[in-house]
């Protein structure tokens, strides 16, 4: 009984006896976290963890694309860590794909005359975009005196648009569901800062709109510099305490952001889809100081 029970013991396959093109095919059905975690394991997780063929995987069907168009390595991406102006170089000269995703992740690289930057999510490897300030549609009612372009220090693009006086705001963008990772929810974000002279920025009559293709527009109350009091005595003393407003949050590169709505794109790219997003004050009265770098869609 006890010969059977050890042949028996003897017999059986453990994961680090199966061919590492094996473990490698099971952990790139996975995500570039867990397989970050199930290089941990044992040495031959981390061989098949760390192999081309599970972080090609990873990489978008177009990332070779995305690297012959890069205009120049864009300042960090959105949220956190100060810009790697290698990361776009060490992607494109990369010598395995883990090494080309990293730099993906680490640097958003700009593309389409640098009116746009591409990066990837270190988490899901989804796409994440930002349309710059010159991608967008911006309301000229005043001709040139309505807004100008001028350089910012914490853009990653070369020019953002600056609110110089208008009466009626609205913001306008569209791309096309392509650019983004299929059936993957994202939100969008109005990416912006305020000069000190703002003015007409603080009461909540702002809304924002996100629709994918044909579909019914989702519509969401916001509000980019909220102020109680001033929005009492600009809506006649009713307050904001009824209405649902989504606020601003300040990034950790120094820009300001508010969600817009929420999109999910779907199994396969349809051609000529778009996403459409939009920004609205929806009150005739003096506004000035807005300072817009763009609008980014990040996966959720």
């Amino acid at each position: 009984m006890a010969m059977a029970t050890a042949a028996t013991e003897e017999d059986r396959t453990r994961l680090c006896d199966l061919p590492e093109a094996c473990v490698a095919h099971v952990i790139a059905l996975t995500s570039p976290r867990d397989a970050c975690r199930c290089a941990a394991v044992s040495p031959c997780f981390r061989d098949a963890a760390e192999s081309d063929v599970v972080w090609a995987r990873f990489l978008p069907p177009d990332y070779r694309a995305i690297l012959q168009l890069h205009q120049a390595p864009a300042r960090r991406l959105p949220l956190s860590r100060s810009g790697s102006t290698a990361g776009a170089a060490s992607a494109a000269s990369g010598s395995s794909k883990k090494e080309t995703f990293l730099g993906l992740t680490d640097a958003a690289v700009l593309v389409d005359g640098a009116g746009m930057a591409v990066w990837l999510a270190r988490g899901s490897g989804a796409k994440c975009v930002a349309l710059s300030a010159r991608r967008l549609s911006l309301p000229w009612e005043d001709g040139e005196f309505s807004w100008r372009w001028t350089p910012h220090p914490l853009s990653r693009f070369a020019d953002v648009a600056q609110l110089v006086d208008c009466t009626c705001l609205d913001i306008y963008a569209r791309l096309p569901t392509a650019a983004l990772t299929p059936a993957t929810a994202y939100t969008a974000y109005l990416v912006f800062a305020t000069t000190d002279a703002h003015r007409g920025l603080s009461f909540p009559d702002q809304e924002t709109t996100v629709s994918v293709g044909g579909n019914a527009p989702s519509r969401h109350t916001v509000c980019l510099r909220p102020d109680a009091a001033k929005a009492r005595r600009f809506r006649g003393g009713k307050g904001m305490d009824d209405v649902d407003v989504r606020g601003p949050a300040l990034r950790g590169d120094g820009w300001w952001e508010v969600e817009m709505g929420r999109l999910r794109t779907g199994n396969e790219a349809v051609m000529g889809e778009e996403v459409a997003v939009s920004f609205e004050m929806l009150g005739w009265y003096p506004k000035r100081g807005l300072v817009v770098e763009g609008v980014e869609f990040r996966p959720l």
